[in-house]
C-alpha cells in the first residue's frame, strides 16, 4: 500500500507535534508543513526534513490528508478549502467558532465521502479508555481541569480552552443527549471568561458538574464517574484510572484499587486513529458531528454566563 501523503497546517506550539508524528510513521509521508510565519515553518520543515509553505492552498494535489491547527478563528475558512478538495481531515478543537460552520463542514465531508475528525485527544487518553468499558448506567459524573494562566489560547473564553475538553468526555460517558444546562462563571485576567462551573443534565437521568478555571495555583484533570455502588476515577495528568467500593468491613469504608493502564502518547494515538479511518474507511473515533455537539454544550455555557442566567436552560 502506497504511503499517505499528509501535511499540517498551523505549526505553532501544538502543531510541531501533529508534523513529529507524522514524520515518524511508516505508512505516512509528511508532504509539508505551512504557517503564516514563514521562518517558523521553514525551521520546522528544515527539522522534519519536509517542505515549507507560506500558503496552504499550495499543498492542494499533494496530499490525501491534513491536520489543521490555526486559531479557531480560521478553522472553517482553512477546512473547507480541504474538504472541498477530497482532503481528509483532523481538525483541532474547538471545531469552528459557530454552530452553522461546524454543519456546514460536516455535510461537505459526508458529501466528499472524506474523514472528518476532530481532535478531542483526552478520548484517547489510557486512563478514560480504562474506565469506559466497565460502565453501566452512570448516574453522575465530575470533571474539574485546571491551569495556572498562560498568555497562550486567550482568544477563546475558558469554556472552548479548557472545558470543552470534559464536555465531549462527560456527554460521551454519560451516553445520552443534554437536556438542560445551568452555568456560573467570572473573567480575572483577561476580557473572557476565566473560570466557570456548569451542571448538565442528560435526557437518561445522568448529572454532571464540570469546572474549568486558568487562573489557578495548580494543574488539575480529573474526573469521577458514580456508576450504580461504583466510583472510577481518571486523572488525565498521570494517565492512572481508579475504582472503588464500599468494602466489607463493619464501619463503612471505601476500598480503592488501581486499575490497569499503560502510559501513551495520546496525540501519537489520535493521529494513528486518523490513518486507521482513512485506510479502512471507518468512522473517525471523534467525528465532526461529537465535536459539533461539544461546541454546542460549550455554546450554550458561555451563552448563560454572559447573560447571567445561573437557572436551567433548556438544550436545544
Amino acid at each position: 500500500m502506497s504511503k499517505i501523503r499528509t501535511a499540517v497546517i498551523g505549526v505553532g506550539y501544538l502543531g510541531q507535534f501533529h508534523a513529529e508524528k507524522y514524520a515518524n510513521l511508516p505508512n505516512v509521508e509528511l508532504v509539508g508543513v505551512a504557517d503564516q510565519d514563514g521562518v517558523r515553518a521553514a525551521q520546522i520543515a528544515e527539522k522534519l526534513n519536509t517542505r515549507a509553505f507560506d500558503d496552504p492552498a499550495r499543498l492542494l494535489g499533494s496530499v490525501d490528508a491534513v491536520s489543521i491547527v490555526v486559531p479557531t478563528v480560521l478553522h472553517h475558512r482553512v477546512a473547507k478549502v480541504f474538504l472541498e478538495a477530497g482532503v481528509h481531515v483532523l481538525l483541532e478543537k474547538p471545531v469552528t467558532v459557530t454552530l452553522e460552520q461546524a454543519d456546514e463542514l460536516i455535510s461537505l465531508a459526508e458529501r466528499k465521502r472524506v474523514i472528518f475528525q476532530v481532535g478531542h485527544i483526552e478520548r484517547f487518553n489510557p486512563a478514560i479508555t480504562a474506565i469506559k468499558p466497565l460502565l453501566k448506567a452512570p448516574r453522575y459524573v465530575q470533571a474539574e481541569r485546571s491551569a495556572p494562566f498562560t498568555v497562550r489560547c486567550t482568544d477563546v473564553n475558558v469554556v472552548l480552552d479548557l472545558m470543552i475538553h470534559d464536555l465531549d468526555i462527560v456527554a460521551d460517558v454519560a451516553g445520552s443527549k443534554p437536556n438542560k444546562v445551568s452555568a456560573m462563571g467570572t473573567s480575572v485576567i483577561t476580557r473572557e471568561i476565566d473560570s466557570v462551573i456548569a451542571r448538565i443534565v442528560f435526557e437518561n437521568g445522568c448529572i454532571a458538574d464540570v469546572a474549568a478555571s486558568r487562573v489557578s495555583d495548580e494543574k488539575k484533570r480529573v474526573i469521577r464517574v458514580f456508576d450504580g455502588d461504583t466510583l472510577y476515577a481518571a486523572d488525565y495528568q498521570t494517565q492512572k484510572a481508579f475504582v472503588s467500593r464500599r468494602g466489607t468491613a463493619t464501619v463503612p469504608d471505601l476500598v480503592t484499587s488501581e486499575l490497569p493502564t499503560e502510559r501513551r502518547d495520546t496525540l501519537l494515538d489520535e493521529i494513528r486513529s486518523f490513518i486507521a479511518s482513512i485506510e479502512s474507511g471507518k468512522p473517525p473515533q471523534v467525528s465532526g458531528t461529537e465535536g459539533r455537539n461539544a461546541l454546542a454544550l460549550a455554546r450554550l455555557i458561555t451563552h448563560c454566563i454572559e447573560q447571567g442566567t445561573a437557572d436551567f436552560v433548556p438544550f436545544s
